[in-house]
């Protein structure tokens, strides 16, 4: 992978291997691990718009961060530009220098609300949101995808009007909405988008290893590629990609258990890491009585203990 780093509007990025936002799992915790094995920016998972503006308890756990974690961009979605504009300038927002705008979700709830992959079939309005969320005075960026459905592609006229509006950086998603994860990634609307605007392109989609992220790349002329649910599998995925070193996946584990014991109460601590682990286990042999055992732990102790059997 050839690491280079990004400049957006100003900020400098280390290098051009970025974490997505994963809904339910890019938190603190999660994204300083992924930091500290080289990514070069991390997202937060994505946050209502409104949810901050009605004051949602839930919406603000979202966007704890702390001076360990460094830069970091926050993701945010709605349909409202007002509201949306709003939410950049909300107090718990500050620490984030950089708001990404998702308008490549697909899944059904924030679909029929207008929210996400919606905006891709009305550009006008996601144009107004990009215009207005600049006016915050905070770097904009927008991650979406190359369309609804393979009969409706859309990337290159909309990466000119996301950068006419005023976005720093776009994350293109190489699938259709309709494909939600599943299928090939189009490298040619990527390419097209790279080709259509002057600002940093990402390339998202696929990236399971240092040679896909290379290909990924050639492919596409992107400047820099967005890891996703590889990064579940194993954060040090992102040591593969920079060069950055490796240690143990009990090493790996147990920090990540500590810092999420730092910042989050019992239960959530014993619900993620359960979940956590049963990714980390996949394609190890015993996997399936290991993951039995986890999913009826009750402590962070008891996951510990099982964790410590088998990523011995």
């Amino acid at each position: 992978m050839r690491l280079t780093p990004i400049t957006i509007n100003g900020i400098t990025v280390k290098n051009n291997v970025f974490l997505a936002p994963l809904a339910g799992y890019t938190n603190y915790p999660f994204r300083r691990l992924c930091k500290g094995y080289g990514a070069g920016l991390c997202y937060t998972e994505m946050v209502s718009a409104k949810g901050l503006k009605y004051g949602s308890e839930n919406t603000e756990d979202l966007l704890y961060t702390d001076e360990n974690e460094g830069l970091c961009a926050v993701q945010i979605f709605g349909n409202d530009p007002q509201i949306m504009r709003a939410a950049c300038e909300h107090e718990k927002i500050k620490p984030f220098p950089i708001v990404d705008i998702n308008m490549g979700c697909p899944v059904p709830k924030i679909y029929k609300n207008g929210e996400g992959s919606a905006l891709l079939e009305n550009p006008q309005l996601a144009e107004k949101i990009v215009q207005e969320c600049v006016k915050s005075g905070k770097t904009v960026t927008v991650k979406f995808r190359i369309g609804i459905d393979g009969k409706r592609l859309i990337t290159e006229e909309f990466a000119k009007r996301m950068e006419g509006a005023g976005a720093s950086l776009i994350t293109v998603h190489g699938k259709t909405k309709d494909k939600i994860y599943a299928g090939e990634v189009n490298f040619d609307e990527i390419a097209a988008a790279k080709r259509a605007v002057k600002i940093p392109v990402i390339a998202n989609g696929g990236v399971f290893s240092n040679e896909d992220a290379e290909r990924l790349m050639d492919k596409t002329g992107a400047d820099g590629v967005m890891v996703a649910r590889a990064a579940l599998f194993d954060p040090q995925i992102f040591c593969a990609l920079t060069g950055e070193s490796t240690e143990s996946k009990l090493e790996m584990f147990k920090k990540q258990l500590k810092w999420t014991e730092q910042v989050c109460d019992e239960r959530f601590v014993v619900v993620f890491m359960r979940k956590m682990a049963a990714f980390y286990v996949k394609g190890m042999r015993g996997a399936a009585a290991y993951k039995e055992r986890l999913f009826r732990a009750q402590t962070a102790e008891e996951i510990l203990a099982i964790a410590q059997e088998c990523f011995q």
